[in-house]
């Protein structure tokens, strides 16, 4: 995402987000993130009191920008709960494509170097991620109603929030080796084991 003609704020903001999944966070230094966004030092900490500052904004200005993409993607048009659940899936596989850098979790990516030296930022981090789980939670519930799940031993806001561990593990294991196909397949497996807990032969809502 390359920094828009916007106010220095948040073009360091757009510019964090390539250059944190690039290099990483610890490996990102001020002055990268200056020079991604075009903008001086001064005005670096004229908005941000240190780079910690910065991270935590990144991942907040992340959630409400993904926020905005995510509520008007075209997963939300089917009119049963299950298929849009599903659509959403491959929605997220969909947009798995170019390089790493372009589709992977800024929250995730920093989440996983700083959870335990910049609590912080893992805090905003955790936010973001189990903030874009939590809308998923409506359909997820709707799913069950319509299949009568009832007393399943899990809830949509489980199921929601594995949706976001099979991503974030999936990117892990793909920049690990070097190979995005991971995403895909992992996504094809989360939607088959979607598709299992609905199928509903007995009392869990679960195959048996």
């Amino acid at each position: 995402m390359a920094p828009r003609n916007t106010g220095a704020r948040e073009k360091l903001l757009e510019a964090a987000f390539k250059v944190i999944r690039e290099k990483g966070y610890t490996a990102t230094t001020v002055d990268d993130l200056c020079q991604a966004a075009g903008v001086t030092k001064g005005a670096f900490f004229h908005h941000f009191a240190s780079k910690e500052a910065l991270g935590v904004a990144a991942a907040q200005h992340w959630a409400a920008t993904t926020g905005a993409l995510f509520e008007t993607a075209p997963y939300h048009a089917p009119a049963d709960a299950l298929d849009r659940v599903l659509a959403y899936v491959d929605f997220r596989k969909a947009i798995a494509q170019g390089e790493m850098s372009e589709f992977t979790c800024v929250a995730g990516t920093m989440a996983q170097e700083v959870h335990d030296t910049h609590p912080a930022i893992a805090a905003a981090c955790g936010e973001a991620i189990a903030g874009h789980a939590a809308t998923l939670v409506d359909d997820i519930a709707r799913a069950m109603e319509d299949r009568g799940i009832e007393d399943a031993d899990w809830t949509a806001e489980s199921l929601a929030l594995h949706t976001q561990v099979v991503l974030q593990g999936a990117f892990v294991v793909a920049k690990a080796g070097g190979d995005r196909q991971v995403v895909a397949d992992s996504l094809d497996h989360l939607r088959r084991y979607i598709e299992m807990l609905f199928t509903k032969n007995g009392k869990k809502g679960t195959l048996q």
